[in-house]
C-alpha cells in the first residue's frame, strides 16, 4: 500500500501539472486568436508586421534608444513582444501622418495608445524619470 505522504506528493504534482497546462493553454489560445484573420483577411500580427516593415527605415538611433528605455520596466520574458506590438502601433501612426522620421512625439503617442490602461501608471512614472512633459499627451491616457 502507498504511504500517505507519497500519495499526497502525487496529488500535489497532479494539481501543479494541470495548473501549468491550463496557464500555458491560455497563452497559446491568446496567440492563436491574434493569428486569426479578420474581415480584411489579415490578422492583428500580420498588420503589426506590415507596419514594422513599412516604417523600419524611419527609426533612428534616438527613437530606438527611447523605445528601449520606455520598455525597460517590462519583464525580460515579455519585453521583445511588447516592443514589437508598440513599434507596430507607432509605425501605424507614422504612416497615417506621413512622417519622415519617428520622432519623440510620435513615439510617445504610439506607446500610450499601444499600452493597456493598467500599465499607464508605469509609463507615467518612466516618462517622469526621463523628464518628459506629459501634459500634451494627457488626452491619450
Amino acid at each position: 500500500m502507498l504511504n500517505s505522504w507519497f500519495l499526497l506528493f502525487i496529488v500535489f504534482w497532479v494539481v501543479v501539472m494541470i495548473s501549468l497546462l491550463a496557464i500555458g493553454g491560455f497563452f497559446m489560445f491568446r496567440k492563436f486568436l491574434k493569428r486569426m484573420p479578420k474581415n480584411d483577411g489579415k490578422s492583428d500580427l500580420d498588420w503589426q508586421e506590415y507596419y514594422l516593415d513599412k516604417t523600419i527605415h524611419l527609426w533612428g538611433d534616438e527613437a530606438k534608444a527611447l523605445l528601449n528605455e520606455l520598455t525597460s520596466p517590462v519583464p525580460e520574458l515579455f519585453r521583445q513582444v511588447a516592443k514589437e506590438k508598440i513599434a507596430g502601433k507607432i509605425g501605424e501612426l507614422a504612416l497615417k501622418e506621413h512622417a519622415t522620421t519617428i520622432d519623440q512625439d510620435i513615439l510617445i503617442r504610439g506607446y500610450i495608445i499601444a499600452t493597456p490602461k493598467r500599465d499607464h501608471k508605469f509609463l507615467r512614472k518612466k516618462l517622469d524619470e526621463l523628464k518628459i512633459d506629459i501634459t500634451p499627451y494627457e488626452h491619450l491616457f
